[in-house]
């Protein structure tokens, strides 16, 4: 039997929207990360990009577990000017509270896909905004609801 590899013209994606409010950002972004490089489909290769496009809704109501949230002593993000001694640093609630709250969940999801220019392409199908609006109406999103997949992926406080 022969093992099966996808072709470009075999690969069918979809569009699907989910609804951050109140869901935890791990378990958001690992589902999100399946369906982004296509390991959900039977037919999954590897080295192509069969994933589906996903649109993230109220990304800035996602909901972080433990101390990640806290703005003193929660989780820190790193990044450096290029000048020496310029580290920066900010935690995840600052920056869930600040002007761009969508790029908690984008940098969630970005680091559990590849590293590499596919990982790239396939990161190019994900469309998050911070609001219940989006442009995409046009592509006939259907609704996934990660909540109700599972109990835990939903914060119930």
């Amino acid at each position: 039997m022969k093992t099966y590899s996808a072709k470009p013209s075999d690969i069918d994606k979809k569009w699907w929207i989910i609804d951050a409010k109140d869901l935890i950002l791990g378990r958001l972004a690992s589902q999100t990360a399946i369906l982004l490089r296509g390991k959900h489909k039977s037919t999954f290769t590897p080295h192509m990009d069969c994933g589906d496009n996903v649109i993230i809704i109220n990304a800035k109501h996602v909901h972080l577990t433990g101390n990640k949230a806290d703005p003193k002593n929660g989780k820190m993000y790193y990044r450096h000017t290029g000048f020496p001694g310029g580290i920066k640093e900010t935690t995840a609630g600052k920056i869930l509270l600040g002007k761009y709250p969508e790029r908690v969940v984008k940098m969630a999801i970005k680091r559990m896909i590849s590293r590499n220019s596919l990982g790239a392409k396939q990161l190019g199908n994900l469309y998050v905004y911070a609001e219940g609006v989006h442009p995409h109406d046009g592509q006939q999103p259907k609704l996934l609801d990660l909540a109700s997949k599972n109990p835990k992926n939903k914060n119930n406080k």
